[in-house]
């Protein structure tokens, strides 16, 4: 970098303006990235090598669900089982569950790459925001992700009943796991809608009143995304998918109304109908 032997501009005779401490140049920027990704890159390498040692526990955990239901089918005589078709698939298989596995292995490194990487643009109190939502959300994802795991069972039974009578049900593995993983998704991600709720609030975008005043909207939504995520469609998995989500909204909905109390008592709270259509612009007087 360029450097100068003294402060003072010597045609205007002002201090030359310098970098903000802690400011990085694009290079500096692009190396930064570069290091970040290979240190990501390298974590989910040895994560992978780590599930392909431990792959067999690692299978038996995913396909549990899909092996209780085969175990109650076979006892009542129904012909339901796990198959692999292709001659190189047994290979590939192993290699895609080693990939998901050592993918979430290493989630703690190549989250923390990905942070360290966000983290010098933000203002120490985004940064405090951020981590109250890192800390709230990944438990809530994983909840999601394990109410999805006592699901599906019920789910893939209840399906695999649409079998007609002396018809075998032969599912390639490949698509069974495909299957687990989209409901486990739509799980998680259906557990993060408060926090989605409450980062609104917190933005001054949405109110905890006019939240309440959406209650019925909230609930149909609620039972709507539990009727299109769940594996079966059934009202009693239904339930079990939008109770938890109704329970996690009604604290979202609490927690804007104190933080709105909160704000009020210090004075800054937002112009929350800035952000609705339902009030007319005032018209500048000529």
């Amino acid at each position: 970098m360029t450097t100068f032997d003294s402060g003072v501009s010597s045609s205007a005779g002002e201090p030359d303006a310098k970098p903000a401490p802690g400011a990085m140049t694009l290079t500096e920027h692009l190396r930064e990235l570069r290091s970040r990704l290979f240190k990501s890159a390298l974590a989910i390498v040895v994560g992978m090598v780590v599930a392909w040692i431990f792959y067999d526990p690692i299978y038996a955990f995913l396909s549990e669900p899909i092996t209780k239901v085969i175990e109650q089918a076979q006892s009542e005589g129904r012909d339901i089982q796990v198959v692999v078709l292709g001659v190189t698939d047994p290979f590939t298989l192993k290699l895609k569950v080693s990939a998901m596995a050592g993918l979430v292995l290493s989630g703690p490194v190549w989250l923390y790459q990905l942070w360290r990487f966000v983290t010098p643009g933000l203002h120490k109190n985004e940064r405090r925001t951020a981590y109250l939502f890192v800390g709230f959300g990944f438990p809530l994802f994983l909840a999601g992700i394990a109410m999805a795991y006592l699901v599906l069972p019920k789910g893939l039974d209840l399906l695999f009943g649409f079998t007609p009578e002396n018809v075998g049900n032969y599912v390639e593995v490949s698509k069974y796991l495909t299957f687990f993983l989209r409901t486990a998704l739509v799980f998680g991600l259906g557990f993060l809608l408060p926090l989605v709720l409450v980062a609104l609030n917190v933005v001054g975008i949405l109110s905890g009143k006019r939240l309440l005043s959406w209650w019925r909207g909230i609930i149909f939504g609620v039972f709507l995304f539990a009727a299109v995520a769940t594996p079966s469609g059934d009202p009693i998995t239904m339930f079990v998918l939008a109770l938890p989500m109704l329970i996690l909204v009604g604290s979202a909905i609490g927690f804007s109304f104190l933080n709105d109390r909160r704000r009020a008592r210090r004075g800054s709270e937002p112009d929350y109908d800035t952000w609705g259509d339902d009030e007319t612009s005032p018209i500048a007087e000529e």
